[in-house]
């Protein structure tokens, strides 16, 4: 199967056909343009149909003398035939359509159902030539964040927990010469895992933190609580004070009523 351009698949999603749809979302990347095992197939189609050399060599990808050398016996003699029919890699149909029109092409079949690839468990693999570069990489996580476990540095870069205790406590063989650099410019990690771990371990601190402790109502203190009771007064004290004396008060007001007096009866 050749690969479509870009201009034929949009063309063909704009048609809004379901295989136009398929090969749109499944790309060249997902579906392979030829057979797994592209040899065994023509051996298989050699023995077993009457397909030319030509339209063998285009389904299997390989050059018609090739096809020719397997059908003489001069390549491929030892290799045993693989049904791509049942491999689901070709259907009956399209080998009858070639059959019967020698300029027909046959297609590799499209699977029906696309299957995520399954994430790998377990620490990443990290090239020999980026190894060295760990290290730093750890250092750099360790002072910047504190909240992320070892075991999630480990699956982050692919290092042990060993690694980073040394790490941390600098009985790394090589810890003069370890830089805290980070782990994305070394290109250990993206960006985005490394914010995701970050997100993640802060949450799982926030949600082990104590909870704080409910005060409530305290007890004050008893000077505060407690006030002083009032002295008791005695009667005579009492009457005193109620009893107003005339003379002072019209005497703080400018004069007594006496002088007044006095003043009225010489007048």
């Amino acid at each position: 199967m050749r690969g479509a351009s870009p201009e034929n698949s949009a063309a063909s999603a704009a048609s809004g056909s379901p295989e136009a749809g398929l090969e749109t979302f499944c790309g060249d990347s997902l579906v392979p343009d030829k057979p797994l095992m592209p040899i065994a197939t023509a051996v298989w189609l050699i023995d077993n149909t009457s397909l030319t050399f030509e339209q063998i060599a285009d389904f299997c990808k390989l050059h018609p003398l090739h096809v020719k050398g397997i059908a003489d016996g001069d390549v491929g003699g030892g290799v045993r035939g693989i049904d791509p029919v049942t491999n689901h890699q070709l259907t009956r149909e399209e080998i009858e359509k070639a059959e019967a029109d020698s300029n027909h092409l046959m297609k590799i079949e499209r699977p029906r159902t696309l299957v995520a690839e399954r994430t790998r468990k377990g620490p990443r693999y990290t090239p020999v030539s980026k190894r060295q570069n760990r290290p730093d990489a750890i250092a750099w996580i360790v002072r910047n964040h504190p909240e992320i476990s070892d075991a999630q540095i480990a699956k982050l870069l692919g290092t042990t927990k060993s690694t980073i205790q040394s790490v941390r406590d600098r009985s790394h063989w090589n810890a003069a010469n370890i830089t805290p650099q980070d782990p994305v410019g070394l290109g250990l990690c993206t960006q985005t895992e490394l914010d995701m771990l970050v997100r993640k371990a802060a949450a799982k601190k926030e949600r082990l933190a104590p909870a704080p402790a409910d005060e409530g109502a305290r007890l004050q203190p008893a000077a505060e609580t407690i006030a002083p009771a009032p002295e008791p007064e005695e009667e005579g004290d009492h009457r005193r004070r109620g009893a107003v004396d005339v003379e002072k008060v019209f005497a703080r007001l400018g004069g007594s009523s006496r002088s007044r007096k006095e003043d009225d009866d010489e007048g």
